[in-house]
């Protein structure tokens, strides 16, 4: 039948600062720039999610959008909408939110969730034009 891979786009927006407390603030700025500005900033993100697999014979669908749509808001948006990252947000607490170890994060909270295809990339849009992507482990 051959693998169909399924995208479903997302939006969220949050605030966050990227810094290691084990640096000075010296340091951080030097590692960091700008995005290790004591009192954070925010982003504009978006999300596109990949579902790959076989087509269910009977509906056609390698997973249900809707069934999808409502996933990605309960296991993740709904926790990271107009929150801050480093403070707010149960499973990014100690971590440093780069668009690196949210995505990560974003994979962990929705994949055991997936039980039609199988989750195979998340790309995140920090920006226009900086995007990270994550196939899993």
């Amino acid at each position: 039948m051959g693998i169909v891979y399924v995208y479903r786009r997302a939006h969220f927006s949050a605030s966050h600062r990227l810094f290691d407390p084990n640096y000075s603030d010296e340091k951080n700025l030097a590692v960091f720039g700008k995005c290790s500005n004591p009192t954070g900033h925010g982003h504009n993100y978006y999300l596109e999610v990949c579902v790959a697999g076989e087509r269910n014979p009977s509906t056609g669908f390698v997973i249900d959008l809707k069934k999808l749509k409502i996933i990605l808001e309960e296991q993740f948006i709904s926790f990271v909408d107009h929150k801050n990252l480093n403070t707010d947000v149960p499973f990014m607490k100690g971590i440093n939110p780069t668009a690196e170890n949210i995505v990560v994060q974003c994979w962990k909270q929705i994949a055991p969730h997936i039980t039609e295809g199988k989750l195979y990339s998340i790309r995140l849009y920090e920006t226009e034009k900086n995007f990270v992507e994550y196939r899993g482990e």
